[in-house]
């Protein structure tokens, strides 16, 4: 397996990418006229867009789990790709994406499903504005991700040239790239998305890069690299696509695929793709929240896939969680207002920086509440996460009050290493850390002794009443361990995931005593 770029080239990468316009300033640039020219010389080289109406592409390789690394300095746990095949229709504008992945060789560190049992099938399907997954013969409406499915077809190679041939707003700009003559051509996508894309001297497309939004990096880089291209049939294609999402300027999270592609062939009988009519209806989901009164004073703000708590104080509210986004958290802030009218969140509890879990941080950060992590989480925090700067895909409410939170005004931090305790005086809520985690060396688990009700997140999710229980793992052992070395006496469990459950169900579970 060829070896991933390295940081340093991905760096220079995003400095040329970012500094394009001062680019601009030190070489020729050329027009509109010049771009198309550009572009009509690549199709030649590549085979003509207008005549390439689909391709598809297999091998195999691997795929990373974005925003679930084990700590945040360390990129995203990958799987191993055995079999990938793909095929795309530009004129429809669909797609189907089709991989196994298993465990293989890589580290079982992380999140995102990490270590996987056996093999997993994916299949990935858009058409249109539409965007589904198939579960066996079951379709599963994925309206979040119709955009960036549709994105990411404008920068396959093909898709790329025939766009921006298309587009009314394509510009180009020569430039040397590692020592190489490049012309980065730019475009307009979708009316929101500015795609660049690099043509070398050999006329073929090596590179495609856009920001799509994320809630942790905002506009997040988005990039494809093309390499050893070979002749298939009558088209020129690549046998290497190396894929990021992520900022590797500033984190190193940042490779998220690499096929090797064995065969690619051009306007291949495929069967046509029909949306189904579950597919058609769906919509994105409004966020909703659920309260329930766990003991006095202590609420479970539940709802969707991922759940907060409230914790009520004497002159302060304390919440465990900020999940998934800024519409997350601002629905449970609306609805801890409601039950505590007149207290404000002083404390938001963070339980690790995998990004479905840190994703609506951002949102307490801006009502000023100090925010309680691992110490590991800090300078990832303070530097990237919460940095208030622009967003312009999704501004979110952190970044439209740059001003008030620039200069000095950095977000509060209680960074833990071991036991950290919030409390009026008289109720207590302990913070702990989690010890030897697969899944992340940032996790914190939150207990308030006083009602015996301990708070975790991606260990134990207790199963609804009638469910079965899931199966012992690595980390419901190793918060079993935590309980007993700390010597808690848990009398319930509160799971981010999954429901409210007794102590003595998840001994059955976790196999302890």
């Amino acid at each position: 397996m060829e070896i991933p770029v390295q940081y340093e080239e991905a760096v220079v990468l995003k400095k040329l990418f970012v500094s394009v316009a001062l680019l601009g300033l030190l070489v020729p640039t050329a027009n509109a006229q010049d771009a198309q020219g550009v572009l009509r010389a690549a199709a030649s080289a590549m085979g003509n867009p207008s005549e390439v109406r689909s391709i598809q592409y297999s091998g195999a390789g691997w795929v990373a789990a974005v925003g679930q690394s084990f700590s945040p300095i360390d990129d995203w746990p990958r799987f191993e790709i055995t079999s990938y095949a793909r095929t795309i229709e530009y004129p429809t504008r669909s797609s189907r994406e089709e991989l196994t992945r298993r465990q293989g060789s890589y580290p079982t560190t992380g999140g995102g499903g990490t270590p996987l049992q056996g093999e997993q099938r994916q299949v990935l399907v858009t058409s249109g504005n539409y965007a589904w997954n198939m579960n066996g013969n079951d379709a599963a409406p994925q309206p979040a991700l119709a955009d960036f499915r549709q994105l990411d077809l404008l920068m396959s190679p093909h898709g790329f040239l025939g766009a921006a041939l298309a587009a009314k707003d394509a510009t180009a700009v020569a430039l040397v790239l590692e020592g190489r003559p490049m012309t980065m051509v730019s475009f307009t996508a979708l009316n929101k998305y500015r795609i660049n894309g690099t043509i070398n001297e050999k006329n073929l497309v090596e590179r495609t890069q856009t920001w799509v939004a994320n809630p942790v990096f905002g506009d997040m880089i988005y990039d494809h690299r093309f390499t050893d291209y070979k002749a298939f049939g009558n088209i020129m294609f690549p046998s290497v696509i190396h894929s990021h999402q992520g900022d590797p300027a500033i984190h190193p999270g940042h490779n998220v695929m690499e096929i090797r592609v064995t065969n690619a062939q051009a306007n291949a009988a495929a069967p046509a793709l029909t949306v189904p009519p579950n597919v058609q209806k769906a919509a994105l989901p409004a966020v909703q929240v659920a309260s329930t009164q766990l003991a006095n004073g202590v609420w479970r703000v539940a709802g969707g896939s991922h759940h907060s708590v409230a914790v009520e104080f004497s002159d302060f509210v304390a919440v465990v969680e900020a999940p998934q986004s800024e519409a997350r958290s601002l629905a449970v802030i609306a609805e801890v207002r409601t039950l505590i009218p007149k207290k404000p969140i002083r404390y938001v509890v963070n339980t690790h920086h995998h990004f479905d879990h840190s994703g609506g941080l951002r949102t307490y950060v801006a009502q000023s509440a100090t925010v309680v992590t691992h110490e590991a989480n800090r300078d990832f925090y303070t530097n990237v996460a919460f940095h208030p700067g622009t967003r312009t895909l999704e501004p979110d409410v952190l970044s439209s009050r740059m001003p008030w939170f620039a200069g000095n005004r950095v977000p509060a931090f209680e960074p833990v290493t071991q036991k950290y305790v919030i409390s009026d005086g008289v109720r207590t809520l302990d913070i702990y850390p989690v010890q030897g985690l697969q899944h992340t060396n940032t996790l914190l688990v939150a207990y308030l002794p006083t009602e015996r009700i301990l708070i975790n997140a991606d260990l134990y999710a207790p199963p609804a009443s009638g469910a079965a229980a899931p199966a012992p793992n690595q980390s419901t052992r190793a918060l079993a361990n935590t309980i007993q070395q700390l010597k808690l006496n848990v009398e319930r469990h509160v799971g981010i995931h999954g429901e409210v459950g007794s102590h003595q169900d998840f001994v059955k579970t976790s196999g302890t005593n």
